[in-house]
C-alpha cells in the first residue's frame, strides 16, 4: 500500500495507493562516469497502467528532508561494486530498480550511483521500508515530478511509505487511476525532452527525498528532557 502527498501548509493531505494494483541528507556530485552520447537514455510516456490512490491526512515531521539521493543511469557497462539496493535512512529503507525479468544491480563508485538501462525496457521504483515509522517519498525522474510532471522540487508532494511495507512507482502519474509506465528510452524520445516542464539536459536521473510523517489526530510520544523544570528565571523564596 502507498500514498500520494498533496502539501498544504506544514500539514500534507496522502492519498493511498489501492493494494494490489500497479503501483542526514545525501545529494550526489555529478557523475564522475563518462557517457558517450550514444549510451545516454531517459525515460518516456508508456502504457497506461491501473494504479489508483485515496486520501489520508498527515504531516512532516520536519520541514526539510531527512535524505536525498541521486541515481544515474545510461546505456553503458558501469564500473564499481554492483549491489542488489541501496540503503537509505540507515537501512531502515531499501531503495531498488526492478523490470519484469527482476531487479537492475546498482552500482557504486566513489560515492555516486549508477544503473544501466536498455532502451525500449519497462522499469519501476522500488522502496521496502524495513522500520515501524511512516515515510514520504518524493520522487522524480529525468527532472520531473512522478506525481503530476512538474519540474521536480525537493518540497514536491511525494507518496507514503507505510511501516514495514513496499511502494512500487511504476510510472507518470496521469490520473487519479492510472499511470504511464517508465520505460527506458533515447533522451529525444524521453518524456522531459516533450513536455513544458522538463529539459533533455536532465534526462538520465532518478532522484528521491524522504521526509519522516506521523499522524496528527494521534498524540506523539513525549521525549524525555534532561532539565524539565528549566521554563524560566528562578523564582524568589516565599
Amino acid at each position: 500500500m502507498a500514498l500520494h502527498i498533496k502539501q498544504s501548509g506544514a500539514a500534507v493531505l496522502l492519498l493511498t495507493l489501492l493494494a494490489g494494483c500497479s503501483s542526514g541528507t545525501d545529494m550526489q556530485a555529478p557523475s564522475v562516469q563518462d557517457t558517450a552520447e550514444s549510451e545516454r537514455l531517459g525515460t518516456k510516456w508508456g502504457d497506461d497502467v491501473n494504479s489508483q490512490v485515496t486520501t489520508v491526512d498527515l504531516h512532516r515531521v520536519t520541514e526539510e528532508p531527512i535524505e536525498q539521493m541521486q541515481v544515474n543511469y545510461a546505456d553503458k557497462s558501469y564500473q564499481g561494486r554492483a549491489l542488489n539496493s541501496r540503503s537509505l535512512v540507515a537501512g531502515k529503507i531499501d531503495f531498488s530498480v526492478a523490470t519484469d525479468m527482476g531487479a537492475l544491480p546498482l552500482y557504486r563508485d566513489a560515492g555516486n550511483y549508477y544503473l544501466q538501462g536498455q532502451s525500449g525496457e519497462a522499469y519501476r521504483l522500488v522502496y521496502r521500508n524495513n522500520s515501524a515509522n511512516t515515510y514520504e517519498i518524493v520522487a522524480s525522474v529525468d527532472g520531473l515530478n512522478v506525481l503530476n510532471g512538474s519540474t521536480a522540487s525537493r518540497y514536491d508532494s511525494g507518496y507514503v511509505l507505510n511501516p514495514n511495507d513496499d511502494l512500487v512507482i511504476e510510472g507518470f502519474r496521469k490520473s487519479q487511476d492510472a499511470v504511464a509506465s517508465f520505460i527506458f528510452s533515447k533522451p529525444d524520445d524521453a518524456y522531459a525532452a516533450n513536455t513544458e516542464s522538463g529539459s533533455i539536459t536532465n534526462t538520465g536521473v532518478i532522484g528521491t527525498v524522504i521526509y519522516e510523517l506521523y499522524d496528527p489526530s494521534k498524540p506523539r510520544p513525549l521525549q524525555p528532557q534532561a532539565f524539565p523544570a528549566d521554563n524560566g528565571y528562578a523564582k524568589p523564596p516565599k
